[in-house]
């Protein structure tokens, strides 16, 4: 019934199944990570254009695939494939494995990713797990409990995978993702559409609003940081390499302190610089999954180096901060 369906509204002419080449499938199963097919297609492109099979991946500089990715979010990601892309040629000649161990032994590449690579790639017989199906298991079988919970996500795998068709399993598993993202949606689904509604155990006890059950809410904690945006007569921007783990990691992002006494100590040691001129800019609020940020940015123009202020900091002229991974608020606040 989902292949019935998806013959009809499914979508067939995304970038990466065309063709369904392993590197393709990986690449974009692991951009849709808790990111829109709308938003990912001009990053995919753009992506595999630069770097289009695993050898290519593995030989580019972090640097340059930071910079491609940057603006989808969540950096860890990008990392991971980097990563991963080096041990496929250390160790897989190049190419990435078939087998599911080796596979989802690879940074990154979690159960579902696995099974999403294997039955697009390949058509091998593996069940897959992401949000999209686990909203529509939930809804059709009627399962409580947040999806999160090991119990519950256990009793997921078992229906995803005796429910596994024996043909046509690329398909089937872009069947199931369209189908949640398209029809069976978090909010307003079109259940007057659904192929499965008279199967449904949500709509038939009246429960689709609430499942599946969301994950037991509490606030997000907020945090506080100063960032620093310090020009030189050139106009070049003093920018420093962000640790490899963590946010934004490995992204070049303006010296970030947590209050004045700290930012100003490392003002006066490194640039010659007024810190009670600084210009005081707009705050900018951005939102993690674990806690929000608020960026209180200060400006200084026409400053001079007093020294290097170490391997981490470089001076880069504005033509040459497009090319660079920068995080979206330091982007914004760069653009002219």
């Amino acid at each position: 019934m989902l292949l019935a369906w998806f013959d009809v509204s499914g979508r067939h002419d995304l970038p990466w199944q065309h063709p369904r080449a392993p590197y393709r499938v990986w690449l974009s199963e692991v951009m849709l990570q808790q990111t829109q097919v709308r938003v990912v297609i001009p990053y995919f492109e753009r992506f595999v254009a630069a770097l289009p099979d695993v050898r290519a991946l593995a030989a580019a500089p972090l640097d340059d695939v930071i910079a491609l990715w940057a603006g989808l979010g969540y950096y860890a990601r990008a990392r991971n494939l980097h990563a991963a892309a080096r041990i496929c040629v250390e160790r897989h000649g190049g190419e990435l494995p078939r087998d599911f161990d080796a596979l989802h032994a690879l940074p990154g590449i979690g159960r579902s990713t696995a099974g999403a690579i294997l039955s697009q790639a390949w058509g091998d017989r593996f069940p897959i797990l992401d949000g999209n199906v686990k909203r529509l298991l939930a809804r059709a079988h009627g399962i409580e409990g947040w999806p999160g919970l090991p119990a519950v996500e256990k009793a997921m795998w078992a229906i995803a995978d005796a429910q596994l068709p024996h043909a046509r399993l690329a398909d089937y598993t872009q069947a199931q993702m369209d189908f949640g993202a398209t029809l069976c949606t978090r909010a307003d689904p079109a259940c007057v559409l659904c192929p499965l509604q008279h199967d449904c155990v949500a709509l038939r006890t009246g429960r689709v609003a609430e499942l599946p059950t969301p994950k037991p809410g509490k606030p997000l904690p907020e945090r506080r940081a100063l960032m620093l945006w310090i020009e030189d007569a050139e106009g070049r921007v003093l920018l420093q390499r962000r640790p490899p783990a963590g946010i934004w990691g490995s992204l070049w992002s303006f010296p970030e302190h947590a209050d004045h006494a700290p930012a100003r100590e490392w003002l006066g040691a490194h640039v010659d610089a007024d810190y009670d001129a600084a210009e005081t800019l707009a705050p900018v609020a951005h939102g993690f999954t674990h806690y929000r940020l608020q960026i209180q940015p200060l400006r200084w123009r026409n400053a001079t180096a007093r020294d290097n202020p170490g391997e981490h900091f470089r001076w880069i002229a504005r033509d040459a901060l497009p090319a660079l991974g920068l995080p979206a608020p330091v982007r914004k606040l760069l653009e002219p």
